[in-house]
Parts: C-alpha cells; structure tokens; sequence
C-alpha cells in the first residue's frame, strides 16, 4: 500500500476496542486481532524482519522498499477515525509475537479505502489472511467506506485466490501487466 499522507496523523478517533477478536488454531495456539498501537512499534519491526524475501516482495510489490524506523513508527501510529490497521499475534514461548497485519487507509475521495495484507511465512495458509481480510472489511464498511481496492502483483496467486474467495473483483491494473487491481464495493 503507498503512503497517502505526509504527516503524522491526528489521533482524533478513540481506540477501536470492540474490534479485538480471539479464535483457537489448532491444540497449541490461540490468535489475537486487534487494532495496532503505538506501543506495537517492536511487534511490527520484529515481524518486518523476519518476513521472507517473497512476501516482503509481494507486500511492497516490489523488491525496493527498505523499512526505516519511520516508516515502522507511522504503520503503528493510526488515526483510527480515518484509517485502520489490525495486528494478528499469538502467544510462543510466553511472548506475544506478531503473525499478521492488515490495514486500510482511506483515499483522496474520502469513500474508498486501499488495504494490504501480509501474513507471516510461518503462518500462511492457516485463515489467518481470510479472518483479517474479512475483518478489515467489516471496519471499511462500519466506517462508511464504499469501495475497498488493493493492488496485488500478478504473482501472488494465493493474495488473488483469497481476493476471489471473498468477492472482490479481479480487475487489471492501470499501472501494467505485472499488477492486478482487486475491488469489492461495499454497498
């Protein structure tokens, strides 16, 4: 997802506490979602460097992108009356250790938001994306957003297949052939 806003962003909005979920995976673990907090900043570093080179290729479309302190600080910083981001965690070995995040931020139109998923490499094909994907959604929509997009790389198939699994609509990107825009209107 590409930065949208310059600045810092006022946090005018409350923390969305009635968006904090809990399910069971399997015998040994349990999964947590809920909104990220500025004091996150060293659950997403540690979960940025661990990503694989894939899916830091897949999340940043691109092979470029470095993760600097700032860039970390603002994913963990949130206006949470205008964008929203969710962190996946789990508890291994007494400590709580980020497994996934998701995140919208709302467009320049102000009824359309963009999101991104990355689910860590240890945890990918559990439903962990499905249960973020589905739960962005909601937030997008109980925020009164219209049109939620993202722009995923032609070859992230199983981002196009959770995409598909979920109604958005597999569109091509205006940006080229190595893209895929994928939309689902919110009603």
């Amino acid at each position: 997802m590409r930065s949208r806003n310059a600045t810092p962003p006022e946090f005018s909005a409350a923390y969305p506490a009635h968006l904090v979920a809990s399910w069971p995976l399997g015998v040994a673990h349990s999964i947590t979602v809920r909104p990220i907090r500025p004091e996150d900043i060293d659950l997403e570093t540690e979960f940025a460097r661990k990503l694989s080179k894939e899916t830091r290729y897949n999340r940043f479309l691109g092979g470029g992108v470095g993760l600097t302190p700032e860039m970390l600080e603002k994913f963990t910083r949130i206006d949470f009356g205008r964008d929203m981001a969710l962190i996946a965690t789990a508890t291994i070995e007494g400590a709580e250790t980020a497994i996934g995040v998701a995140r919208y931020a709302r467009l320049a139109d102000d009824v359309s938001c963009e999101f991104a998923i990355t689910v860590a490499d240890a945890w990918q094909g559990r439903g962990i994306g499905k249960k973020l994907l589905a739960m962005l959604v909601d937030a997008a929509r109980g925020h009164g957003m219209r049109r939620i997009i993202g722009d995923v790389l032609a070859t992230n198939t199983p981002m196009l297949r959770l995409a598909h699994s979920q109604g958005f609509r597999i569109e091509r990107h205006p940006e080229g052939a190595e893209l895929r825009r994928v939309v689902l209107e919110l009603g």
